[in-house]
């Protein structure tokens, strides 16, 4: 008897430890085997443990610092720019599948973008379009 509900118990927790909670601001991308099935949620969902595996992806806007970039202007100026970057996923199925990191793509993607757009204009065009 007692061993019945030992395995009641650990058939109990298998089976509730397949349910996640995911906030308005969320979205679950989820695995089946290796192969993609689709983003999940909000609110509460089930991936059957052992076979599915959901990565958790926030919505809402991300703020990232861009840290200090040495460029050359079009008038072979050397300066150092920095830059703040506002970004949001809106399809977190190519979030997670299209790049291996997209934090990090989003910030060398920034970082390349804000290099070559300073060095296509002269240090006067800078100064006047400063933000």
């Amino acid at each position: 008897m007692l061993g019945a509900w030992a395995a009641m118990a650990i058939l109990a927790t298998f089976v509730l430890s397949g349910l996640k909670v995911l906030r308005e601001y969320e979205r679950a991308v989820v695995f089946r085997l290796g192969r993609l099935v689709g983003a999940r949620g909000p609110g509460i969902i089930y991936v059957i443990p052992g076979i599915e595996k959901a990565l958790r992806i926030d919505l809402r806007t991300i703020t990232m610092d861009i840290p200090s970039q040495d460029v050359i202007t079009k008038d072979n100026v050397s300066l150092k720019v920095n830059a703040v970057l506002y970004f949001r996923v809106v399809d977190p199925n190519r979030a997670v599948v299209a790049v291996e990191n997209y934090l990090f793509a989003t910030s060398q993607n920034a970082q390349t973008t804000l290099r070559s757009m300073c060095g296509e204009v002269e240090l006067d065009q800078l100064l006047v379009e400063r933000e």
